[in-house]
């Protein structure tokens, strides 16, 4: 069997055993916190009847474990329930809102990579410059405060007082684009509509660059200390005694044995942002799962609880076999420790 097949086999293996211990837990917790979601659902006006009739449907009166097996049994269908919350099918609910959060997380990720490891590389070649202790305040910025903060720094500066970027939403009312992919900017160029394509893109810049700044900081610092480490290695001073130019060198033998590092570290964050996005959501009224997924708890909404979750919880293992594929593609020390295993 290939390394790389090998390896992959494994994540599946351990990814499917995290889920189903995710699963239990949440199943759990979303069970035995205080309240009753029948009567949360209901309102306070219902009759003892109603609410009774309700917990029955939800099961809500079996042991745990039967309770639990009932959720298994419509999972293996691919029914994760009724949400209590918008009345409809939680899978419907999440193909709704899914694509509006990952096409999100999608570009915060692109300003990730595209800014802020160019930024490590340009402080790394000329440290102790003016450029050094630049890209040195703004990652420290990025990372001294939360997302959802510089969400509403970005939208007072860039929304408000200077009317560049729109403030809420994902397009304009007047576009009206039918949904292919769910990814707005995707189904607008199927739609052959450039305007709209433009208005889209235009309006997911300040609440993804928001969401990527502390990562932004995160992948830049790392990769500057990690080439910082390795310009003072042998092989370094051998391509400069060759006379590499220094281009060449910070490009082709500092920057590729750093990109490891930083390559764990944005696939780390690219995946929690999953789960952090519901701040930014809220700020800039994105329609996403995040900000679904805050609702549902509020409401003890327990079908749609459990999706959002496990949903989440998939999309982050997916990312981490993702970042292992690549770092195992990047070094070769790890496939030749797969085929050695």
């Amino acid at each position: 069997m290939p390394p790389v097949v090998r390896l992959l086999a494994k994540r599946l293996g351990t990814s499917l055993i995290v889920l189903v211990g995710v699963s239990m837990l949440i199943f759990t917790i979303a069970r035995v916190i205080p309240g009753d979601p029948a009567r949360i659902a209901l309102g306070p006006n219902a009759t003892a009847e109603q609410v009774e009739a309700l917990r029955e449907r939800l099961h809500l009166d079996e042991a745990l474990p039967i309770q639990y097996g009932y959720f298994l049994r419509d999972l293996s269908r691919g029914d994760l329930g009724i949400s209590l919350y918008t009345n409809r099918p939680v899978t419907a609910d999440i193909a709704q809102f899914l694509p509006a959060t990952l096409e999100l997380i999608v570009v915060a990720g692109l300003m990730m990579i595209l800014i802020g490891l160019p930024l490590g590389v340009i402080a790394a070649r000329y440290r102790g410059s003016w450029a050094d202790h630049a890209v040195r305040i703004f990652t420290l910025l990025g990372v001294s405060a939360p997302s959802f903060v510089w969400a509403v720094i970005l939208m007072l500066i860039f929304a408000f007082y200077l009317p560049l970027f729109p403030i809420a939403g994902r397009i304009a009312d007047s576009y009206a684009i039918a949904s292919v992919t769910g990814f707005l900017t995707i189904d607008t160029l199927i739609a052959g509509n450039l305007a709209a394509f433009g208005n889209a893109a235009w309006h997911i810049v300040l609440p993804a660059f928001a969401l990527s700044l502390s990562g932004i900081g995160q992948a830049a610092r790392l990769t500057r200390s990690n080439m910082v480490e390795t310009y003072d290695k042998p092989f370094i001073e051998m391509a400069r005694s060759y006379g590499f130019p220094e281009r060449r060198i910070a490009r082709r033998f500092a920057f590729r044995p750093s990109l490891i590092p930083s390559l764990t570290i944005i696939g780390l964050d690219f995946a929690a942002m999953l789960g952090n996005a519901f701040l930014v959501e809220a700020v800039f009224a994105w329609p996403g799962l995040s900000r679904y997924g805050v609702a549902v708890i509020l409401r003890k909404d327990l079908n749609a609880i459990v999706g959002t979750v496990l949903i989440i919880s998939a999309m982050f293992l997916l990312v981490n076999i993702i970042v292992d594929l690549l770092i195992a593609f990047i070094n070769p020390r790890i496939r030749y420790s797969q085929r050695a295993s």
